[in-house]
């Protein structure tokens, strides 16, 4: 399914629609909440044609290689996420698949273990160990790679998603330039213009990463690339603020004004060329990471979502500008419920966390109390800023979510490392009365 063909499925909305069934797949249903997706390809409800493991597929002429990972409790009846996984200058495709010397932690830059059975990952073979994308052909080998895994497995074409670091983030550019209406959103680590823009012109979702005394790639690079989706994405042109060398931390930006759909973020950190930072470090860590949350919460923002055919609004879809400040007045006594969802490995976990204000007026500025187990110890989050980062843990808004309407929610989340306990948080008051668990 070529480019052209591909536009059409972002340009199928159904209003008001509770339910799709999509002829030709076996009676598979997409839920909606007013919002219709055609999302189920050719292999969905019919038993998959591909398996996990490396794979060869003849594109431009030659044989090419790539690493297919399906999950292990694949339905063929549901319509998966699609993630392509590039790897750096040197690097493999299975560097990326087990996630190299950091281990299956940072499997596809930490998606994998994140994504807990969502998602399809792709992880193809770059010539020479190198993305060089002459005259095109490694656009044209994950077009390749697409419409066969598209054809044998269950995918929703409306969440294809790109990643890579240094070359890879280089590719994954030329990704969203070349294929802009496949590629619903990347992530680029460290990246810079190496495998060309054609195109380019379009809107796509992008997250930029980059270090900001980065060695290799410096980061004036990183910051042309993002500034080329600032620009087609329709957002607000600024300088974001980024931290002072020595400083061993990192600033996330979200871009105001961007068309609906079409977010622009950018984290520059305190560090060198890499894809795996860790606040407060010099050293580096798959497992100690901000950048695999991060990054997860971008891609997950999607789910379930069509871009905005119409122009740019004043600020990303489903929230106020985040300039905006929150209210100056005395936050409203609370009544509330919390539901905590973790995802833990090894010495990590993720907890996502959903505050719904469950009294009758809106609730402007709020702070969260909870407790973390023992051993538990928060090195990255979203949608909040959270202090300490142990022990007794205080939650408290930002610009853009300070107000929770009557039976509204936001959500918000946290990366934490642990001992071994990895038990959800506890004792849940929210602008001091206590909440109730989901």
């Amino acid at each position: 399914m070529r480019q052209g063909t591909r536009a059409l499925r972002w340009r199928i909305v159904a209003a008001a629609v509770t339910t799709v069934v999509l002829a030709g797949t076996a009676g598979v249903q997409l839920a909606s909440a007013g919002i219709g997706t055609l999302a189920a390809t050719a292999g969905c409800g019919s038993a998959p044609t591909l398996t996990s493991g490396t794979k060869t597929i003849q594109s431009s002429g030659q044989n090419r290689t790539y690493i297919l990972d399906i999950p292990t409790n694949y339905d063929r009846n549901h319509p998966y996420r699609l993630i392509f996984g590039l790897h750096w200058l040197n690097g493999s495709a299975n560097d990326v698949a087990t996630g190299g010397s950091d281990g299956s932690v940072f499997a596809f830059y930490g998606q994998k273990q994140l994504s807990n059975g969502s998602t399809i990952f792709v992880a193809p073979q770059g010539i020479n160990a190198g993305w060089g994308n002459t005259n095109g052909q490694d656009v044209i080998l994950v077009d390749d790679i697409t419409r066969l895994v598209e054809s044998g497995l269950c995918v929703d074409t409306t969440q294809v998603f790109a990643m890579g670091w240094s070359f890879g983030g280089a590719m994954s550019y030329a990704l969203a330039c070349a294929r802009p209406t496949v590629f619903r959103a990347v992530v680029v680590y460290s990246g810079a213009n190496l495998s060309g823009c054609n195109g380019g012109t379009q809107p796509v979702a992008y997250f930029g990463i980059h270090g900001i005394h980065d060695s290799v790639l410096n980061i004036s690079n990183g910051r042309s690339l993002r500034d080329t989706f600032v620009r087609n994405n329709g957002c607000t042109a600024q300088s974001p603020r980024e931290p002072a060398q020595g400083s061993l931390t990192h600033i996330t930006t979200t871009y105001t004004g961007c068309r609906a759909g079409f977010p622009v973020q950018w984290a520059a950190f305190d560090g060198d060329h890499t894809p795996s930072p860790v606040d407060g470090s010099t050293g580096t860590s798959g497992a100690r990471t901000w950048t695999s949350a991060e990054a997860f919460r971008f891609l997950a923002q999607f789910q379930g979502t069509l871009p905005s055919s119409g122009p740019a609004s004043s600020s990303p879809a489903g929230s106020p500008p985040a300039s905006s400040p929150a209210s100056s007045s005395s936050p409203a006594t609370s009544s509330c419920r919390v539901g905590v969802a973790v995802n833990a490995w090894n010495t990590g976990l993720t907890a996502d966390l959903t505050i719904t204000n469950t009294g009758s007026t809106a609730i402007n500025g709020w702070s969260l109390r909870f407790t973390l187990p023992s051993g538990q110890v928060i090195t990255g989050g979203w949608n909040a800023t959270y202090s300490p980062t142990s022990g007794a843990v205080t939650a408290t808004n930002v610009s853009y979510n300070a107000a929770i309407a009557a039976g509204g929610s936001v959500s918000i989340g946290f990366q934490a490392n642990h001992t071994g306990d990895t038990g959800r948080p506890t004792s849940f008051t929210l602008n001091g009365a206590t909440c109730t668990n989901a």
